[in-house]
């Protein structure tokens, strides 16, 4: 469904992919893991088109949205979650669902009731400033939100970021519905556990490259594993990678 090949991106003039390829199949779920500034944020905006795109190619179902604005990514069928939410305080839940779905038309109420069946607590606070919900509700809605467009592949940033337990459990869950209606996924995530158990396979970003790639049951399986995400890490300040990366990288 969506290919990258040597994409390079900035923000200005400072460069931050440096020739980023990968894969998503159709129905898989696939997570970006690295450190802070490793460049997965900067992915998802450029696969957007909210940044500048140099170099490189994203196809996407046989289209490249290299040279695409981001409104026409979105009716393309991609949407993003966007890290730390950012709903529209004053405007009502269903209001802020409303503006995921603006290319929709007669579809949109259709989408409500998806969305509402995936977070009954959004219908029950339908009318109720977005501001006012707690931050898994917030969390709850950015994501209705990017599904009100009714999108072929979710992007989704950090979606369990700052959220209790208890909400992590339940945004997991309607992730795993979302998964077995077949929907595409691409996920940022910091925590390893998470990452390991909810996505099929994973790429390691450092310093805007691809530093390592495998199934997630591959890399669960490696005893080193914690030790070599670190030493990854690490090696962000260096020119190198350590040698045991570099058979899968």
């Amino acid at each position: 469904m969506l290919r990258l090949s040597d994409l390079h991106a900035s923000y200005g003039a400072a460069p931050v992919l440096q020739g980023i390829s990968l894969t998503v199949e159709k129905g898989e779920t696939v997570a970006l893991l690295g450190p802070n500034g490793a460049g997965k944020s900067t992915l998802l905006a450029a696969i957007t088109g909210t940044i500048r795109r140099r170099d490189g190619s994203i196809d996407f179902q046989g289209k490249n949205l290299v040279h695409e604005a981001s409104h026409a990514i979105v009716a393309q069928g991609v949407a993003l979650v966007p890290e730390g939410r950012l709903v529209f305080a004053p405007f009502s839940v269903e209001d802020n669902l409303r503006l995921g779905a603006v290319r929709l038309r007669g579809e949109a109420r259709e989408r409500f009731d998806h969305v509402y069946a995936l977070f009954p607590r959004l219908r029950e606070r339908r009318r109720q400033p977005a501001g006012t919900l707690s931050g898994g509700e917030q969390q709850m809605l950015a994501i209705g939100r990017a599904l009100m467009s009714n999108p072929r592949l979710l992007l989704l940033d950090e979606p369990f970021l700052g959220l209790a337990p208890m909400v992590v459990v339940q945004i997991r869950d309607a992730l795993e519905k979302l998964r077995a209606s077949g929907l595409t996924m691409l996920i940022v995530e910091q925590k390893l556990d998470i990452a390991l158990d909810f996505a099929q396979r994973a790429y390691v970003l450092i310093k805007g490259r691809v530093a390592l790639e495998d199934s997630t049951a591959s890399l669960a399986r490696r005893t080193d594993l914690r030790d070599l995400y670190f030493a990854l890490a690490a090696a962000s300040t260096t020119s190198g990678l350590p040698s045991s990366a570099r058979s899968t990288a």
